[in-house]
């Protein structure tokens, strides 16, 4: 065909200007306003049909348009081979598989078969009479579109009877509408990574992509181009070497098989399970397999087998292979190091190192090990604590000078001022056992220690002597005994008898055992 088709008047002016007047294919274009390679090619048209001007008497314009336009011999509509498109559909779904590639199999050298241009508006035409689960095509393997079902199920607790309702999790694959579901107890992180890692495992492979809405434990944060995956979410893709798409927000056609999914499963699945009760998650759990298995063999309306079938056709050959070790379920939680190098995760606290104090830092919390990490690297690890309110302490995580302090326990107290005395180790183990808290008597015994350095041992363990005597066992009764020089003092044998005195206000040192 030229460039350009026009009337046959204006084919009849071009070759008269060309035949007659001699003009060339530039001022003719000029004088008739076309192009120049259209009026090149009309005029080798007609000298390839062997015509000259003047035209012949008999060359009418339907003449002269079957002669310069070779029209091909119509072939009858019924003779004309068709299509099977529900074949075209399924085959569609294979990788690198087109619709070109499909009309060149179809066409195969008989020139009675339809063109391409008629072949792609005929199956799309048939596409879409085919109900909206279909009308998409996905490559096998490629998709898997992941949703929570609105419909929840009561599970009755069997000692109490509170009725507990549990989420319905729905995994399908594009390709095959192959379909999973089971109940959880949230949409929480640990249930929604464990959910997915069950489906790979009921289908036995790992797609390319999966396809999530945009809940919390997916998306951090919704955007309709860059969207913040949770990092859980994203470390359970890292492992299974999948790539996660969220579907844009408020764009439900993003995700139309989870959607038609999720409603094959509230009619085919749940709607039976109305009138039944349940006492456990697991209970529930067998029921809804029972019946998945008959919800995937259902053959389909208008397409040839079932999403059974379609699965072990085009979808499981086209998933790739689990991975050898099992994903670890961990969730993520920034943490700010308190002023004690310490970070609280799930209400128990967990030393990091002190140069951190007061760096927001990330925590990995699996069920049994919590790692504290700093720009991705980790600076610390614990077994995990379910006791709230307590600490988890690492001593090389202390600064130095707590690192000693931490050295000083009431065992080794005892023991130092041993060597000094009997009178001195009573003394240390009096304040030791009449604090709330071994850690309070430190300090106090620590002075006592100093005391010692300065007055020399032997006068210390006199005024321990006479503290022990006089019940003043505290660090500034001692240093007043030795600044006024009492520890050479003979002691009165009724001293403790009138030193001690008898009030309800004075609680004494037996309060504290």
């Amino acid at each position: 065909m030229p460039a350009e088709r026009l009337s046959m008047r204006n084919i009849k002016e071009i070759l008269r200007l060309k035949w007659a007047c001699g003009l060339s294919d530039r001022k003719i274009s000029m004088t008739c306003a076309v192009s120049r390679p259209t009026v090149a090619d009309y005029v080798r048209r007609a000298t390839t049909a062997g015509l000259s001007w003047p035209l012949p008497e008999e060359v009418d314009d339907a003449r002269l348009e079957s002669m310069l336009f070779l029209l091909p011999l119509k072939v009858p509509e019924a003779s004309r081979p068709l299509p099977d498109w529900s074949v075209v559909h399924q085959e569609l779904t294979r990788k690198g598989v087109t619709l070109f590639l499909l009309w060149e199999e179809y066409q195969a050298g008989d020139l009675s078969c339809y063109q391409y241009s008629w072949f792609c508006q005929q199956y799309r035409a048939w596409a879409h009479r085919v109900d909206l689960p279909l009308r998409q095509v996905h490559r096998a393997g490629e998709k898997l579109f992941v949703d929570y079902a609105g419909q929840t199920v009561g599970v009755v607790n069997p000692h109490s009877g509170e009725v507990r309702q549990a989420q319905i999790f729905v995994a399908v694959l594009g390709a095959s509408n192959y379909t999973y579901a089971e109940a959880t107890w949230s949409q929480q992180i640990p249930d929604w990574i464990s959910s997915h890692m069950r489906a790979f495992s009921y289908m036995e492979g790992v797609p390319e992509i999966v396809v999530p809405d945009n809940l919390k434990s997916a998306v951090t944060k919704a955007h309709r181009y860059e969207p913040d995956l949770n990092p859980s979410y994203q470390e359970m893709a890292r492992h299974y070497g999948v790539a996660v798409v969220p579907a844009r927000p408020y764009k439900p056609r993003d995700k139309a098989k989870a959607e038609a999914g999720v409603l094959l499963v509230e009619r085919w699945i749940l709607a039976r399970l109305r009138h039944q009760t349940f006492f456990s998650l697991s209970e529930l759990n067998q029921a809804i397999q029972s019946l998945l298995k008959l919800l995937n063999n259902r053959p389909f309306k208008k397409l040839p087998g079932s999403r059974q079938s379609m699965f072990t056709q085009l979808d499981q050959p086209a998933l790739r292979p689990l991975p050898v070790i099992p994903h670890e379920v961990a969730e993520w939680k920034k943490v700010r190091v308190h002023i004690d190098y310490h970070v609280e995760v799930c209400g128990h606290y967990y030393s990091v190192p002190y140069p951190y104090v007061r760096q927001t830092l990330e925590a990995r919390i699996t069920p049994n090990l919590i790692e504290v990490l700093y720009q991705g690297k980790r600076i610390a690890s614990h077994l995990r604590s379910m006791l709230e309110g307590r600490h988890t302490t690492v001593r090389e995580h202390m600064p130095r000078a707590h690192q000693k302090h931490l050295d000083w326990t009431p065992e080794r107290l005892v023991g130092w001022a041993t060597k000094t005395g009997p009178a001195t180790a009573k003394v240390v183990d009096t304040i030791m056992t009449s604090r709330p808290h071994p850690q309070h008597g430190f300090r106090p015994c620590l002075g006592i220690m100093r005391l010692g350095k300065h007055y020399g041992d032997e006068r210390l363990e006199a005024a321990c002597r006479r503290a022990v005597a006089l019940s003043a066992c505290g660090y500034k009764s001692i240093e007043s005994i030795l600044k006024k020089g009492l520890d050479s003092a003979p002691l009165p044998s009724s001293v403790t008898q009138t030193l001690t005195l008898e009030h309800d206000n004075i609680r004494g040192p037996e309060y504290y055992h």
